[in-house]
C-alpha cells in the first residue's frame, strides 16, 4: 500500500510535535498541524505553541496551519478542512509527504473520514428568531436536527451555537455538498501513548514550565487587546483558569490545581476519542512512549521513501 498521508497523534504532552518534526526532518516532509487552538495568532504558551520545535538540528522543519487566523476570527471544522486539503494537495504536488499531527480528534477525523462539510450561508432569517432565545433552547434546537453533535463546545458559546444550528438545518433541509471534492487520502496513523501515572506527571511537570515562562502574562495581553473573558474562557482550560485568577475569582494555588487536574481529564477525553475512531474504522498503530527510533523503524518498514 502506498500511504500518502502519515499522521502523529496522541493526548497533550505525549511529546507528539517534537517526534513529529524530528521525523519530517529525516524523511523532507512538511507538517500540518491539527490543533484547535494553534490557529490562532498570540495564543502561544497555552496552546503549547513551542515553534522551537519545528527547529531540528539547526533545520527548520515547514509548518502549515498554525498562526493563521487572528483571536477574534471564527474558526471551525468546516474551515479547518478546507484549509488542510488545500495544504494537502499544494505539498503532495511537490512530491512531498505531507505529516498531519496533533490532538484534536475531531479535526484529524474529518479529513481521515471524508466528512462532507458544505458551505452554508448565514441565516438572517433563522437569527432573527433565536435573538432572544436562551442557551437551553438553542441547544435543544440543535441536538434536534444533529443529536449526534461532534463539537461540544459548540453548545457552550452562544455564537458558535447559533452557527452550529443554521448548519445542521441547512443540511437537514438540502442534505450534504456531494460535488465536494475529496482527495483519496490513504493515511499511516500513528498513536502516541503513556502509562496514565506518567502522562499526569507530564502534564504537570509541563504546566508549572508554561506558568514560569508566562502564561499569565500572556493572558494579561490577550484581555488587553479587546479579548473578553467570556471569549477567553471559550478558548480552553489554560485560559479559562488564568482568567478566573486575574479577575480574582480563584487563587494561584487554586488556579493551579484545579487547572493540572482538568487537563488530565482533557488527556483522557482525547483518548477516549482516539479510540472512538479506531472503532470507526480508522487503524492506529500505538507506541508506548514517543520512542523515535521505534516509530522511526515502523515509518520505514511502510513508507518507500528512505529515512536517513
Amino acid at each position: 500500500m502506498k500511504y500518502n498521508l502519515i499522521v502523529i497523534l496522541g493526548p497533550t504532552a505525549s511529546g507528539k510535535t517534537s517526534l513529529a518534526a524530528r521525523l519530517a526532518g529525516n524523511i523532507g516532509a512538511e507538517i500540518i498541524s491539527a490543533d484547535s487552538r494553534q490557529v490562532y495568532r498570540g495564543m502561544d504558551i497555552g496552546t503549547g505553541k513551542d515553534l522551537a520545535e519545528y527547529v531540528v538540528e539547526g533545520v527548520s522543519i515547514p509548518y502549515h496551519l498554525i498562526n493563521i487566523v487572528d483571536p477574534d476570527d471564527e474558526f471551525n471544522v468546516f474551515e479547518y478542512q478546507r484549509r488542510f486539503l488545500n495544504c494537502f494537495k499544494e505539498i503532495s504536488s511537490r512530491g512531498i509527504m505531507p505529516m498531519l499531527v496533533g490532538g484534536t480528534g475531531l479535526y484529524i477525523e474529518s479529513v481521515l473520514k471524508g466528512y462532507r462539510m458544505p458551505f452554508v450561508p448565514e441565516n438572517s432569517k433563522l437569527r432573527k428568531e433565536v435573538e432572544t432565545a436562551d442557551m437551553e433552547t438553542l441547544a435543544k434546537r440543535l441536538l434536534e436536527r444533529n443529536p449526534e453533535v461532534h463539537n461540544t463546545t459548540d453548545l457552550k458559546d452562544r455564537g458558535r451555537l447559533i452557527r452550529a444550528i443554521e448548519i445542521a438545518e441547512h443540511i437537514y433541509a438540502h442534505g450534504l455538498d456531494e460535488s465536494v471534492s475529496m482527495p483519496h487520502i490513504i493515511p499511516l496513523v500513528i498513536g502516541i501513548r503513556w502509562e496514565r501515572s506518567i502522562l499526569r506527571r507530564r502534564i504537570t511537570e509541563r504546566l508549572r514550565e508554561r506558568l514560569k515562562n508566562g502564561m499569565v502574562e500572556e493572558v494579561i495581553r490577550l484581555h488587553e487587546s479587546g479579548i473578553g473573558w467570556g471569549k477567553l474562557d471559550y478558548f480552553g482550560l489554560e485560559y479559562r483558569y488564568v482568567g478566573l485568577y486575574l479577575q480574582g475569582k480563584i487563587n494561584d494555588t487554586d488556579m493551579f490545581q484545579t487547572l493540572a487536574t482538568r487537563i488530565h481529564q482533557f488527556a483522557k477525553r482525547q483518548e477516549t476519542w482516539f479510540r472512538r475512531m479506531e472503532r470507526k474504522g480508522i487503524e492506529i498503530q500505538w507506541f508506548h512512549g514517543a520512542d523515535y527510533e521505534e516509530v522511526q523503524t515502523f515509518i520505514k518498514r511502510h513508507i518507500e521513501r528512505p529515512l536517513k
